[in-house]
């Protein structure tokens, strides 16, 4: 009999449960799932915390998880099912996915390296002063094969040392030396799997934006954008200075070369008429000369 009412009170927790996802998904516009893979319990809190008044958090069963999206009857979102796989979280906000994810990003931290854990990116031990005094330290790193020698009391690394390239395995050697120097080689957080929005099921991979390359797409089509209404004459605040000058020069060019009398080019246009002259009598004394027969020169 007691089993049967600790079964009972169970199925009504999680109906509860349900019940309250249910509820949640309906009411945010944006659902996202999350892995929790070496996400500690302490780091969770602390993003929850964080996260408060952006985004809601909800650890669940992903099959309590997968009940309440159906239940959700929202357009699509069953399509976010086949993404609860392992430990999951789930994140509910009304936040743009695009800046649900980069908040997720920046809130990555650095954490030692474990072993069997596995290396995200090849990790080197860098030449020069590691702090560790002589004795076991010099037979670990030649272990990993990091040569050393000893200076100023303290061991030191020779030259720059790959000791796990990515993809690899850390190994509980590699993971006590991390431990030692203070490598922190791994980047943890909650890592996004999907997001739901209206309708679409979109990707990590379709939710993660190259803010580089995007900048630099906008730099271009500004440039493209203000070449175009420069050619146009077309003004904008932007170039409004540049196509009153390029006017004004304009305008003095065509003033000088017609020979129009302004205030503002009177003297460019005497100093060429004048410079026209000498060329004139140049050319003339020029032509003068070759008029006359040779037997008359002298």
């Amino acid at each position: 009999m007691l089993a049967l009412a600790l079964e009972r009170e169970s199925i009504k927790k999680k109906a509860q449960e349900v019940e309250e996802l249910t509820k949640l998904i309906k009411e945010y516009s944006v659902i996202g799932i999350a892995n929790l893979y070496k996400v500690r319990a302490i780091q969770l809190q602390e993003l929850a915390r964080k996260f408060r008044s952006k985004v809601q958090m909800k650890v669940s069963k992903n099959i309590l998880l997968k009940m309440a999206i159906r239940n959700s009857n929202r357009k699509e979102i069953e399509r976010l099912i086949d993404r609860l796989k392992g430990s999951n979280i789930m994140l509910l906000t009304n936040m743009n996915p695009f800046k649900l994810l980069l908040l997720l990003e920046r809130s990555k931290i650095r954490m030692t390296a474990k072993a069997g854990d596995i290396a995200p990116e090849d990790i080197v031990i860098s030449a020069g002063n590691t702090a560790l005094p002589p004795g076991p330290a010099i037979s670990e790193l030649s272990d990993i094969g990091v040569r050393t020698r000893i200076q100023e009391g303290s061991v030191w690394v020779i030259r720059d040392t790959v000791i796990a390239k990515k993809g690899e395995t850390i190994t509980p050697n590699v993971a006590s030396v991390l431990s030692k120097l203070g490598i922190k080689s791994l980047e943890v957080g909650l890592k996004m799997v999907a997001a739901y929005e209206d309708g679409l099921v979109l990707s990590s991979d379709q939710l993660t934006l190259d803010l580089d390359e995007i900048r630099g797409q906008f730099e271009e089509g500004f440039n493209q954008a203000f070449n175009l209404s420069l050619n146009a004459s077309y003004p904008t605040n932007e170039n409004l200075g540049i196509i009153l000058r390029r006017a004004y020069s304009n305008a003095r060019n065509i003033a000088i070369n017609s020979a129009y009398i302004v205030p503002e080019v009177a003297s460019q246009i005497i100093a060429k008429a004048h410079s026209d002259m000498l060329k004139l009598a140049s050319r003339l004394s020029q032509v003068s000369e070759e008029a006359v027969p040779p037997e008359h020169h002298g």
